[in-house]
Parts: C-alpha cells; sequence; structure tokens
C-alpha cells in the first residue's frame, strides 16, 4: 500500500540524512520507495526554487508563499501523485508544513489562509505521516555555519516564529516531534521507531 512520509524541521535539523535513512530501511523491506523534496525537485521547481531563494531583493511574503505553492503543485504533479499511483512509497523533505510554519506563521499570513492556498496546489494529497525533526536554534545555527541561502539567511524574530510554529503545530495536527539533538544513528532509530508505529511497514 502506497504511503507518503513527510520530514519536517527548520533548517539544520538533518532532513535530508533522515530521508535517506527511512527510504533505506524501507527498500530493505522490498518497498518501491521514492526519496524526493521540496522546492526544487522538478526542472520547473528549481527555477522557482531560484527566485525564492538565490536572490538578494526582498520578495513580498504572499509572492513567497504563491511561488512555493507553484513549485509544489509541479511537485505533485510530476512525482508524488505519479509514485503513489502505482503503489510506491514516498518520503519527502519538506512538504505542506513547511509553508504552515514559514509562510503562515512566520510571513504571519495565516495558518488558515495557507493551507487554503495549498489545497489547490497538492490537489487534496496529504501525507500519512509528518514527522517534526526539533532541535533548538543555537544548535541548528552551530550546524548550518554560514547561510547558503535567504530563508536560512533570517534570524531573530523570523527564526523563532518558525521554530516555535512547528512545535506548536505538531502538537495540534498530531504530527510526531523528534528529538534531533544527537547523532545521526540515534535519530534514525527514533524516526524509524515512529515510522513503524504509525504506519507498520
Amino acid at each position: 500500500m502506497a504511503r507518503f512520509v513527510v520530514l519536517e524541521g527548520g533548517d539544520a535539523t538533518g532532513k535530508s540524512t533522515q530521508v535517506e535513512r527511512v527510504a533505506a530501511r524501507l527498500r530493505e523491506r522490498g518497498l518501491d520507495v521514492v526519496e524526493t523534496f521540496e522546492p526544487g525537485a522538478t526542472p520547473l521547481g528549481a527555477r522557482l526554487r531560484a527566485l525564492v531563494l538565490d536572490g538578494i531583493e526582498p520578495v513580498d511574503p504572499v509572492a513567497e508563499a504563491l511561488l512555493m505553492a507553484a513549485d509544489r503543485a509541479q511537485h505533485v504533479s510530476e512525482v508524488v501523485r505519479p509514485a503513489l499511483a502505482r503503489g510506491a512509497w514516498v518520503v519527502s523533505d519538506r512538504f505542506v508544513p513547511s509553508s504552515l510554519a514559514y509562510q503562515g506563521v512566520g510571513r504571519g499570513l495565516g495558518v488558515a489562509e495557507v493551507e487554503q492556498l495549498n489545497q489547490l496546489a497538492t490537489a487534496g494529497i496529504q501525507p500519512d505521516l509528518v514527522i517534526v525533526l526539533d532541535l533548538s536554534l543555537e544548535a541548528a545555527r552551530a550546524r548550518l555555519g554560514a547561510p547558503t541561502d535567504r530563508l536560512e539567511g533570517e534570524v531573530g524574530e523570523f527564526a523563532v516564529a518558525v521554530h516555535d510554529a512547528y512545535r506548536e503545530l505538531a502538537r495540534s495536527r498530531g504530527w510526531a516531534l523528534v528529538d534531533a539533538d544527537g547523532t545521526p544513528d540515534e535519530v534514525a532509530s527514533a524516526v524509524w521507531s515512529v515510522v513503524c508505529d504509525r504506519l507498520s511497514p
């Protein structure tokens, strides 16, 4: 049975590493697995990612949310929906929860408003499981080093708002919150335990 798993959290929490670990363990069980990410997993998405993250000019919050949603619509159309339709598991580094935290709360656009926008972008496709990797801002900054894109470079109130939003959204929406302040193996063990408990692969 196809399943859709999303790894979420702020920058430098280890999402891409844990996506690889989860996908590898699922494949060991003989499952067809597609690893993916947002933004930028499709050719169009890569260009949209550059517009949002690589420029130095200011981006209006609404424009930012719309560009992220456009990337997501293409991602769902090209990657997520076809994989699920053939019965594969999809494991993604970011999905709608990122927009709820970053644009809905961090940019102050409103969670409900951003969620409504993304209903159109995703055609109603929702993850079967969202795992939020939770790491203190201090530890994340130490891991991150020099910022590599526009959002990574935003600190202060915005970073705090996004960090707190993930914790609150996880509590209110039933997302799994996993402590990411450990070795990759320790975090992988905790993440896999959640996958097994929630989805029984």
